[in-house]
């Protein structure tokens, strides 16, 4: 399971070698896309239903598309609760960003894959997405006021709080992407540090202890971002 060595499926290698070409890195991006692929996938089946029908009358049956419609409804009311605000445009973010990290934090417990989120890289680029577009909101929302929220709510003070507060936010991807960057990785080394030793029976718990770090990682980061968003659409000082 070392990043050294090529991974998965011989059919894979041709999309390794690709990705490195464009200097990216072959098991981070590979394992990305196959994710990728693999939530396309689910989302296109899961929403069959909602595509062939206009109204979706509830069946009383636990099916697929029941178990989707209800994980989206929790998560964007647990959303809404946070950023205090409409927000059916950054759901759509803050729900794929959800699917996409659990299933790259996921994929790395399969013997032979790596989590794509062990990658500095990765995390960093996710983290970004998130800071621009918490300021892009801000800006769009209050205009030039949005200036006041790195002033503080002292007019006096504003001279001292102005670089304190923007290095604050600066920080913000920087943090978001190391706390997830760091977890996936030491937790990556040691499944397979005790796979390694012992192939049947001692991983298992650490497997365990796995899945949960990969859900929690997951929170830790949508929750956070959700926190951003919050900041960014409240009013000014």
């Amino acid at each position: 399971m070392e990043h050294g060595i090529l991974f998965g499926p011989m059919a894979f290698e041709p999309l390794a070698h690709l990705l490195a070409g464009y200097g990216i890195d072959p098991v981070a991006g590979t394992n990305a896309v196959i994710v990728s692929v693999l939530l396309i996938l689910f989302a296109f089946f899961a929403g069959y239903r909602f595509r062939r029908e206009k109204m979706v009358e509830p069946t009383g049956k636990v099916t697929l598309s029941f178990l989707i419609e209800w994980a989206l409804a929790g998560m964007y009311a647990f959303f809404e609760g946070i950023v205090q605000h409409p927000i059916p445009k950054l759901f759509v973010l803050l729900a794929t960003f959800s699917f996409f990290i659990l299933g790259n934090n996921v994929i790395g417990l399969i013997p032979g894959f790596a989590p794509p989120t062990d990658q500095f890289n990765v995390t960093i680029t996710l983290a970004l997405v998130i800071f621009i577009t918490a300021h892009i909101i801000g800006i769009r929302t209050h205009g030039f006021a949005y200036v006041k929220k790195f002033l503080g709510p002292i007019w006096w003070l504003s001279p001292l709080m102005f670089p304190i507060e923007v290095v604050s936010n600066l920080v913000r991807p920087v943090s978001l992407s190391v706390r997830l960057f760091g977890n996936m990785y030491g937790d990556h080394k040691v499944v397979a540090m005790f796979g390694t030793l012992i192939a049947l029976g001692l991983p298992i718990p650490f497997m365990g202890l796995g899945v949960l770090v990969a859900f929690l990682q997951t929170f830790i980061f949508v929750l956070l971002s959700a926190v951003y968003f919050q900041d960014a659409l409240s009013h000014p000082h």
